[in-house]
């Protein structure tokens, strides 16, 4: 029992033990109650279960603020509505992955439940990285911010020229190295197929394979923002990870309710940009202007709030009646 209270990155086991324990339900009560059978899921089904989510982790939050404090339980809804925000932008280019790939609506479900899986992995391996080396190197926070405030002004001037999947170094190597069957078998990721050289059964990918490979690899794209914004936020790790994580169970949800409008939130990118310059920008000012005064974390989580509301807010007022221009 001793071994449960003992630190572990700074926080005692026991905290570690219960996240990873509601991580796990949650995905069994997905996969095995609500999703038993491959479907199409409709906005209001989608919409609710997002709730659902949410619900759970402004709770989780709750429970963090109750045991760690009032400081911690900012900087975890901060990095919950960071990285929640940011996830619209993981939207827009799943549901392109999915286009490209031709994966029906009832099998996307499979594929982004999964794809969430190795998020949490791959995730909890660079937020443990980056925690080893700000705590070795602690400079390394003002490269972190000054990265930030560049992808801010970099997002702010960007084209919205789309992705080009198809032509994906990954998704070329991989279909020069192994068997790929040209048609969906379902649900399944490989299936065995006679390989038309040696005429025998052999292991071969699915189109849905290769789209869980390029979803995970665009959200480790998207992991180069939003793991440094949330460690300019606190360098916790358990807020770090699990301010994350939170928010990323619920993208699958989220994602049937949003892919069909993801244009409607075409100024949310501004609103993103301006929380990552502002992000980056606190850490200067409360070193350099604030004497190394840390930067009040009430006003972090009330300036990152009131930016992604507004590009949501102004997203969906300028493209209320369908307005194309407001897309381009």
């Amino acid at each position: 029992m001793e071994f449960l209270f003992s630190d572990w990155l700074g926080t005692p086991v026991w905290f570690w033990a219960a996240f990873i324990g509601l991580v796990v339900a949650l995905t069994a009560f997905d996969l095995g109650i609500l999703h038993k059978e491959n479907k199409e899921m409709g906005i209001g089904e989608s919409l609710k279960l997002s709730a659902l989510y949410i619900g759970i982790a402004l709770a989780f939050g709750a429970w963090i603020w109750a045991e760690k404090g009032g400081e911690a339980g900012l900087q975890y809804y901060t990095g919950f509505f960071i990285e929640k925000a940011l996830s619209i932008d993981n939207i827009f280019v799943i549901s392109l992955i999915f286009a490209t790939f031709a994966i029906p609506a009832r099998y996307q479900y499979r594929a982004l439940l999964w794809g969430i899986v190795a998020v949490i992995v791959l995730r909890g391996i660079m937020i443990a990285g980056g925690a080893a080396l700000v705590t070795e190197y602690e400079w390394l926070l003002y490269v972190f911010a000054a990265f930030l405030v560049f992808t801010g002004v970099k997002m702010l001037f960007a084209s919205d020229k789309p992705m080009d999947v198809a032509g994906n170094p990954v998704v070329r190597w991989l279909s020069r190295h192994i068997p790929i069957t040209p048609d969906l078998h379902g649900e399944k990721f490989f299936v065995r197929t006679i390989d038309k050289k040696s005429g025998k059964l052999a292991l071969a990918a699915t189109p849905l394979f290769l789209a869980l490979v390029v979803i995970n690899l665009a959200d480790l794209v998207f992991a180069v923002d939003s793991v440094p914004a949330i460690f300019a936020i606190t360098t916790d790790t358990f807020i770090v990870y699990t301010s994350n994580i939170m928010a990323i169970l619920g993208l699958r949800a989220l994602y049937f309710a949003l892919a069909a409008m993801v244009h409607r939130f075409h100024y949310l990118k501004y609103a993103l940009a301006l929380v990552l310059v502002f992000i980056g920008s606190k850490i200067f000012v409360a070193d350099f202007l604030l004497g190394g005064a840390k930067f009040p974390p009430l006003i972090s989580l009330g300036v990152t709030v009131a930016l992604i509301a507004g590009g949501v807010l102004w997203s969906l007022v300028k493209t209320k009646d369908g307005d194309a221009s407001a897309s381009t």
